[in-house]
């Protein structure tokens, strides 16, 4: 739950229910938490060569969002200067060009800082490697990288002066492109309906009665049904990371903690807003708050303390419906 390395999808979960009963579920496939790593392992194939692909980046003086192919990937609204790495083959649907887009925004509202506007010095580095699954703590190779663009003016005693294009603005955006090469090719996204044709009211409603029906479940502590919920998304992720048994028994730990932590504690599922993604085919609900530190995180969240003081859990969905259907799947 805690994030050094961002691996950012262990414990996104979601399932599908009625549009107009939410006290009810049902069992969705026969993936259990019992034959989870058995499901798996017989699922996942391997290669001679695994592509493993990682996004760092760096910021300075601002928040950001970082997508990959339009699906949030890493937000940051806390930090003034922040860096990390993402392993990102999970939204890597198939072969071919991959699209990275950023935002960023001032940084505001901080400990000891407090901007309103991005400044000279605000700037973003993305670089994106290419490593092999067997041998990952190996150094990468560099295949796409992304540094903001700056412009040179004169100060008040003529003299040249760098600065960020996008100074004195509340918001940037940029996107670039890179070529992923993957053994593997998930199909559904592509199936999906366009949910902005929706109408928005009824789609709030479908994802809203989801979120509270994954909330009952949680706090009833019913996992088989809630195991059964995650074959796609799990058999998605776990072939894309190409997962070996030890990475799957973590996942399941991952995933069982949500039951298992004493004094875990489910927030209110209010103040939140309808988001759409991937295009239009992917939805969520996302907190929608002034507070850093939830605002855009899942509207589905929980409180517990493990005796280093109170932490905060987002247990993050994104769904989509398939043609044809009219249950929301879990997608990532």
């Amino acid at each position: 739950m805690k994030n050094t390395i961002l691996i950012l999808v262990l414990l996104f979960i979601l399932p599908s229910c009625k549009e107009n009963n939410n006290t009810k579920t049902k069992k969705m496939s026969d993936l259990t938490s019992t034959n989870y790593i058995e499901t798996m392992l017989k699922t996942i194939k391997h290669y001679d060569y695994e592509p493993v692909f990682y996004l760092r980046y760096v910021q300075n003086t601002c928040y950001s969002e970082i997508l990959i192919n339009d699906i949030p990937v890493n937000k940051n609204y806390t930090e003034v200067g922040d860096g990390g790495t993402v392993i990102i083959n999970n939204y890597i649907f198939k072969s071919g060009i991959q699209k990275i887009t950023f935002r960023l925004y001032p940084a505001s509202k901080g400990k000891d800082f407090d901007y309103h506007i991005l400044n000279e010095e605000t700037n973003m580095k993305i670089v994106i490697t290419e490593s092999d699954n067997v041998i990952r703590n190996k150094k990468g190779k560099e295949i796409a990288s992304y540094l903001t663009p700056t412009i040179t003016k004169t100060d008040q005693y003529g003299n040249p002066v760098t600065q960020f294009i996008a100074t004195g603005k509340t918001y940037y955006e940029a996107s670039f492109t890179f070529e992923a090469k993957v053994p593997y090719e998930f199909k559904n996204l592509e199936k999906g309906q366009d949910l902005r044709k929706w109408n928005p009211e009824r789609l709030q409603k479908k994802v809203t009665d989801f979120y509270k029906n994954q909330m009952r479940l949680l706090k009833e502590k019913k996992t088989e049904e809630y195991f059964s919920y995650l074959e796609l998304k799990e058999k998605e992720t776990c072939q894309s990371l190409f997962y070996n048994k030890k990475d799957l028994q973590e996942v399941l730990d991952a995933y069982l903690e949500s039951f298992t932590i004493p004094n875990y504690e489910f927030q209110p599922l209010e103040n939140y807003k309808l988001k759409l993604y991937g295009d239009g085919r992917i939805v969520c609900l996302e907190i929608d708050s002034l507070d850093n530190k939830l605002k855009g995180e899942s509207a589905l969240w929980a409180k517990f303390d493990e005796g280093d003081g109170i932490m905060l859990d987002f247990l993050q969905y994104y769904l989509y419906i398939p043609e044809g259907e009219d249950e929301l799947v879990i997608l990532r």
